[in-house]
């Protein structure tokens, strides 16, 4: 089975990190969400994103390793 390749951060699978995360961090992103009006799994994967690069907006224009 081949493995499928996305280029963002499906709701589902948003879903499943949000389950994981400690409640403050799952909270802060939630309530981000709310305010900038964005869906959570864009928020994640600019979170996640912008960790491994900081000039990243998301997973397509990410380039880990960059900034470090």
């Amino acid at each position: 089975m081949q493995a499928k390749h996305q280029e963002q951060l499906s709701p589902a699978d948003a879903e499943i990190i949000l389950k994981r995360l400690p409640e403050r961090i799952r909270s802060a992103l939630i309530a981000r969400a709310a305010e900038i009006e964005y869906p959570i799994e864009a928020v994640i994967e600019m979170a996640i994103a912008s960790f491994l690069d900081t000039e990243a907006l998301g997973f397509v224009d990410c380039k880990p390793g960059r900034g470090l």
